[in-house]
This record gives C-alpha cells, sequence and structure tokens, in this order.
C-alpha cells in the first residue's frame, strides 16, 4: 500500500503561499506535475500513492479525479497570479500511477485543463507515462494531437521470469513494440525505464534487456536498483525468505553494465540514472527537479515546490476530490525551507549530475573534502580544477555518500 505522508506545517485553506515564494521567480522555471492514481494491478514492489478498482470501491473514479485535477489546476493559476507569477509553464509530467488508463479521451481533457490556466511556453516538453498493454495506435494519435511530445514507458526487464517477480502484467517485447509505433506516429522522444537486481535475475538477463532498450528507438532510457519499500508484497516476501535481499555488490555490478552498454550503444549519462542518445533527449522536466525550480503538483497526493515552499496533498483520491469541491485546497501539509536546508537539497541533487556541482556552492571545508575525494577518483579532477565536482563511474556508485562528505 502506499506509504504514509509526512508531518508539516497546516496548509491554508485557500493554498496560499507566503510573500517570500516570490523571491526570486523569474529567475526560476515552472513545471506542471499531474498525478494520476490508478492501477489495472498492483505490483509487487511498487509503494507509489496508486490504487487499483477493487482498493478504490465506489469512493473516486476517474471522472471525480478529473474534475478536482480542472479544480486544483484553476487554484494554482489563482494562487501563481497572486504572488505577481505570470510564468509560462516549460513542461509538464502525467505520472502515475497508469495514466494510459485515462485514454484517448482523458489524457487529452488533462491538458486541456493545464491550457485553460497556464499559458505553454513555446517548444514545452510534455510527457506521460504509460503502461504498454493499455497503449496504441488510437492512444498514440490523441495524445499527439493534445501537444504531448514525449511518452515514457515501463519496459522493466525483457526476461519473463523477472517480470513475474515483480508482478508486471505487460509481455516482455510489448514495450518495444509500443516503442515502434509512437516513433511511426511522430513522437520525437521515448523514454524505457528498467529495473535492475530483482532477485533470480541474472547478467544475462540485464544485458539483454539493455540491449533491447538501445536498439528499440528509444531515444533515453533509465534504469533503477531494485528497492525494497516497507509494506510492499515484495518486502514481506524478502522477510520471510520467500525471495533473497538484493545483493549491494550485485547491484553496482549492474550499474556497471548499464553504463558500458549504453555508453556502447550512443547514449550518454546526465544524471545518475539516466542515458540519453542526444542533449535534447534529455529529461527536461526531471532536470527541473535536480536544479530546484518551480512545479505545481496536481493530483491526490501529489508535491509541489515553489520558491522553498513544499507541500504535499493528501493521499486518497475521495478526500482529494472532496476537498476540493468544498472550495478548499487538497494540500495535507508543508514546509517553508530555510537557506541551509534549500542548499543542502542543491547539493544533495545536482551531484547527480553529469554537469556536476559549481565549487562555490559548498563551504571551504566543502571544498576541502571534494579535493579529497578528487585524489580517490570518486570526483573527476580536471573538472574539480575548472570549479566543478563532477563524478566519476566510481563515484556515481557512492553518490549519496559522498554529497553527504561534501556537506559536512
Amino acid at each position: 500500500m502506499p506509504s504514509a505522508l509526512p508531518d508539516g506545517d497546516p496548509v491554508p485553506s485557500d493554498g496560499s503561499l507566503p510573500p517570500s515564494a516570490a523571491d526570486g521567480l523569474t529567475a526560476r522555471s515552472l513545471s506542471l506535475y499531474v498525478h494520476v492514481p490508478f492501477c489495472a494491478t498492483r505490483c509487487g514492489y511498487c509503494d507509489f500513492n496508486t490504487y487499483t478498482a477493487g482498493e478504490l470501491g465506489t469512493d473516486a473514479s476517474p471522472q471525480s479525479w478529473l474534475n478536482a485535477v480542472r479544480a486544483e489546476t484553476a487554484l494554482a493559476a489563482r494562487t501563481l497570479a497572486d504572488l505577481g507569477d505570470d510564468r509560462p509553464v516549460t513542461t509538464v509530467f502525467v505520472g502515475g500511477g497508469t495514466p494510459s488508463l485515462l485514454g484517448s479521451q482523458g489524457l487529452p481533457a488533462v491538458m486541456d485543463a493545464v491550457r485553460d490556466h497556464f499559458t505553454l511556453a513555446e517548444g514545452a516538453e510534455v510527457t506521460t507515462e504509460a503502461n504498454p498493454e493499455s497503449t496504441g495506435p488510437e492512444l498514440l494519435d490523441a495524445l499527439l494531437a493534445a501537444g504531448f511530445t514525449r511518452l515514457s514507458l515501463g519496459l522493466q526487464s525483457t526476461s519473463t521470469s523477472v517480470l513475474r517477480i515483480l508482478d508486471r502484467t505487460h509481455t516482455p517485447g510489448r514495450a518495444l513494440d509500443v516503442v515502434t509505433q509512437a516513433r511511426a506516429a511522430g513522437f520525437g522522444h521515448v523514454n524505457l525505464d528498467l529495473i535492475y537486481g530483482t532477485p533470480g535475475e541474472t547478467d544475462a538477463d540485464f544485458t539483454a534487456s539493455l540491449r533491447a532498450a538501445a536498439t528499440s528507438g528509444a531515444d533515453h532510457v533509465s534504469a533503477y536498483s531494485l528497492i525494497v519499500e516497507p509494506g510492499t508484497r515484495l518486502a514481506r516476501q524478502v522477510r520471510t525468505g520467500v525471495l533473497p535481499t538484493p545483493d549491494e555488490d550485485v547491484l553496482a555490478d549492474r550499474y556497471l553494465l548499464a553504463e558500458r552498454e549504453l555508453t556502447a550503444a550512443g547514449f550518454t549519462w546526465y544524471e545518475v540514472s539516466n542515458w540519453a542518445r542526444t542533449p535534447d533527449a534529455r529529461c527536461r522536466h526531471n532536470l527541473a527537479y535536480w536544479t530546484g525550480q518551480d512545479w505545481w503538483g496536481l493530483g491526490p497526493g501529489a508535491h509541489s515546490h515553489v520558491g522553498g515552499v513544499r507541500w504535499w496533498n493528501v493521499k486518497h483520491p475521495a478526500a482529494y476530490a472532496a476537498a476540493l469541491a468544498a472550495g478548499r485546497s487538497p494540500g495535507h501539509a508543508r514546509e517553508v525551507l530555510d537557506a541551509d536546508q534549500r542548499s543542502t537539497e542543491d547539493v544533495l541533487l545536482r551531484l547527480r549530475l553529469a554537469d556536476g556541482l559549481p565549487l562555490h556552492r559548498l563551504d571551504p571545508a566543502g571544498r576541502d573534502t571534494a579535493r579529497d575525494a578528487a585524489e580517490r577518483g570518486l570526483l573527476d579532477r580536471g573538472a574539480l580544477h575548472d570549479g566543478v565536482a563532477r563524478l566519476t563511474l566510481e563515484g556515481r556508485l557512492l553518490a549519496d555518500g559522498i554529497a553527504v562528505d561534501l556537506l559536512g
């Protein structure tokens, strides 16, 4: 089941933001994230805020969700306008959950709601995640007509045994077929997600998945190590000994395998878990997160960040819809980050990027630590000489620990 929300300060009933959120507004871009909480089935490793029809019962539906998203989009536009914010939206990302379950009517309706209240920047990146089994030519054509520019598909693995352990319902080749269909339809950018380290997965399994992704026509590949999240079916299987705990050394070896195979196929890493065939293929929406830009998260459980104010919505779709129907913000809680907290997050996130972390963002002790890390082969010496802390391949395996060390 979905994990619990963190505590925080109350969100004003009208969703208003403090004046401090407007500081430096024009120096940051604005993005929208839309969370679709529906799934046909629940994967055993997933603790995302998603619900099957059986879990929701009659308390919520895609239509009540869409009505609520329309209302929150209007709320977002009013709240930002009150700050004097007239920025165009540079990226939109519809995630979940399984957005493709909304179909060729529902997903375009989401973009209609966005355009009713916001201006899209010229060349805006508009992405939706999609499940291969609920995506075909009709949906792809409708997405393009609605202005979607990028498709993100969950391949996870081409091994039937790995997919079975992950409780994935799609057939191994279906995602690859959808890439071909998306390219033929006219999508300029297509991403495939992979998961590595599933119990029982072999090097040969992951190699085959990488090579299939690299030759599919996708121009972006994301590869994430399997995390055993508390409360999931996978966690129970590991706890009871049905499945072994993922081995850290195996995970490291699989990451090195991903780097080797994807680089050989013409992809370049730009964030620890992400590779793109060209600079234009990089996910601009995720780059907005990693570089501290502003975004408003629409939907149940969605998180937002504007000018150092971070808040998160109530999780259940019924409670989310009820709040908006009553004219209230669906925000569950929020926090206002101080300068030190924002600086810490900036280091943690920017260090993951191939562009690296400018050394001036570190204090003197952090810069000394960076020089020591370079001596140990964890940061690139040449980049450090140019004033940038950039992870080496070995450093990428230890990215979070290195960031903590740099922060002292």
